[in-house]
């Protein structure tokens, strides 16, 4: 089970998702997966991230086994994209592939998907959940010059579809229908019943301890020792399981 000593491994290197995590009060060891995220030709968005999600659990699974590490409270790998007309949005190639991907979607709806899988600690690479939850996000009419002058921050351009919704982003978007933190990366609460649900988790939200803290792990300024720091981006969720930007 996931304590202060079993940490969860989260194979992303979004501060995002760690913020989301770490939040919670859910220990933390950072180990990022290396893996080839092309999309294939023809492959749907919801089989797109599915199966870049399972592959980065797979490559974090048999680094520790490698390694022997067996002192884990389990696993979570996550990838998220942003679809519009169908059409894969990924992270814009510069500043101006910024701003052609913003004029894509202001002024209308786009779907964020958000796909995380869960190893268990005895098989850390297996599949023992994979769940994608969609949310729809509503960006208001946006002049040229503006969204120019948003790309030029360089906020989203690590991000799927250009822009932060947690950042100077937020300006853009009108509405969200579904979860926020999907959006942002990681989706919550949907991670926190598979948590318990697998037995990864115990009582939540567990008892503050005396300096004000429960089972919250290393800062995103103060990664796990030895682990690096660093990136990766509804109304109704699509749920997949196995055994259970």
């Amino acid at each position: 089970m996931i304590g202060a000593h079993r940490p969860l491994v989260l194979g992303s290197q979004s501060p995002r998702r760690f913020d989301i995590l770490s939040g919670l009060g859910i220990p933390l060891r950072v180990r990022p997966a290396d893996v080839d995220e092309t999309r294939r030709e023809g492959e749907s968005a919801v089989r797109y991230v599915e199966r870049v999600t399972t592959a980065k659990l797979e490559a974090v699974g048999r680094e520790l086994a490698v390694e022997r590490e067996g002192d884990i409270g389990g696993v979570l790998t996550a990838d998220t994209t942003v679809v519009v007309d169908g059409d894969v949005l990924g992270k814009p190639m510069d500043v101006a592939d910024a701003v052609r991907l913003l004029g894509r979607i202001a002024g209308r709806a786009h779907q964020v998907l958000t796909c995380y899988a869960i190893g268990t600690p005895d098989a850390p690479g297996r599949v023992a959940a994979l769940r994608t939850v969609e949310s729809r996000v509503f960006m208001r009419g946006a002049s040229l010059e503006e969204l120019e002058r948003y790309a030029r921050t360089g906020e989203g351009l690590d991000k799927a579809g250009a822009y932060a919704v947690q950042g100077i982003g937020a300006f853009l978007v009108e509405r969200i229908d579904g979860s926020y933190t999907n959006v942002v990366g990681l989706p919550a609460c949907e991670v926190v019943v598979d948590l318990q649900r697998l037995g990864l988790l115990g009582a939540f939200p567990s008892s503050p301890s005396p300096n004000g803290s429960s089972l919250r792990g290393a800062s995103p300024s103060e990664p796990p020792v030895g682990e690096p720091s660093g990136d990766e981006s509804s109304a109704g969720a699509s749920v997949s399981e196995h055994g259970a930007r």
